[in-house]
């Protein structure tokens, strides 16, 4: 831990991939010293080691590590004594002498202490003293609120905390915790679900929310997501697909652009297991394609997206009306050069 700033603070990290792996390390290696057979004194001594490393932090890489202030502390007694001693430079930092007031590094450190001495109130009372409304703060309020079992105070708390310097995710995160922890799945859902497992692909994304509240029927929540983005229908075809709503992911397909790709595969890999949803995704493939739609598109695309469109319509005993939709389609191409033509003309008899 002390060797991870000064060790990744030349490189280029623009991409924001060494923070999250920092992160992740950080979390890990919490939970290692935490479990670490010690005395008191070796683990005095590995503490002040860590704040030593954490205050000369320069870029900053590790400081996450004060929220996990409390658990390193291990003992509530020691997290109370951490937080004596950090209290005094988070009211100062938050007090309305303006040569004092500012930033302090260690105020998230301070919280974490004060959670783990089992001090609630005392957090709460810090956190009105903030100038300002900040999630990162009052997360441990919310928190404070849980640990003397107000659940509600804290569900309206986190609520409260939105603001110019807020985090939707996080509090909405938080909020659907609070509920799912208290039995109400369902006002979870309805209140938050969306709002919180916002992942990187809409599969993922559909995939989080259906494993998070099994009782909700998959169409719902696919039907719920699609309504949550107006105009990005086509995007949720990967997520119907894998639902096994094929009626459904075709109906979106169509709806506004979808990869051609995606189709194509998709194409590829059903056109024995379910034939009639294959072809169908192949005949949207081409479609999207004759529209000038998709990214870096050679012939080898267009001319996949065909064969698997046919082989799949010859696997549901539809092929010669297959062609015949396909021919009607690239016969009307008139984006740009009509690409798509001139790679099925042939084979379409043009």
């Amino acid at each position: 831990m002390e060797k991870l700033s000064p060790a990744l603070e030349h490189v280029d990290s623009s991409s924001g991939a060494m923070g999250t792996a920092v992160n992740k390390a950080i979390e890990a290696l919490v939970s290692v010293i935490v479990k670490a057979p010690a005395d008191d004194d070796l683990r005095d001594r590995w503490l002040e080691r860590l704040w030593e490393a954490f205050q000369e932090d320069a870029m900053p890489y590790i400081e996450t590590l004060a929220d996990f202030w409390g658990d390193l502390c291990v003992s509530p007694e020691r997290a109370s004594q951490w937080a004596d001693q950090l209290m005094t430079p988070v009211r100062m930092s938050w007090g309305p002498d303006p040569k004092l007031r500012g930033n302090y590094k260690g105020t998230a450190a301070c919280l974490s202490a004060l959670l783990k001495a089992g001090r609630g109130e005392e957090i709460l009372s810090l956190l009105d003293l903030a100038p300002y409304k900040s999630w990162h703060d009052r997360e441990w309020g919310v928190k404070a609120l849980i640990s003397m079992g107000k659940k509600a105070e804290a569900l309206r708390y986190a609520e409260d905390s939105r603001g110019l310097n807020d985090s939707p995710v996080a509090i909405a995160r938080a909020c659907e915790e609070i509920l799912l922890s208290s039995g109400m799945a369902e006002a979870a859902y309805n209140r938050y679900a969306i709002a919180a497992n916002q992942k990187t692909t809409y599969l993922a994304t559909f995939r989080t929310i259906a494993k998070k509240y099994p009782h909700k029927d998959p169409t719902r929540i696919l039907c719920d997501l699609v309504a949550s983005t107006p105009g990005e229908e086509g995007k949720w075809f990967a997520a119907a697909k894998w639902a096994g709503l094929y009626k459904e992911a075709i109906a979106l397909a169509n709806q506004t652009p979808c990869d051609p790709k995606t189709l194509t595969r998709a194409s590829r890999d059903m056109a024995e297991t379910e034939p009639f949803f294959a072809m169908e995704a192949g005949m949207a493939a081409l479609r999207w394609l004759v529209e000038g739609y998709g990214y870096d598109i050679t012939g080898m695309d267009v001319r996949e997206a065909y064969d698997y469109a046919m082989k799949a319509a010859e696997n549901a005993g539809c092929r010669r009306e297959t062609f015949d939709r396909v021919s009607k389609l690239v016969a009307a191409e008139v984006f740009g050069e009509r690409f798509v033509t001139r790679i099925l003309g042939r084979e379409l008899g043009f």
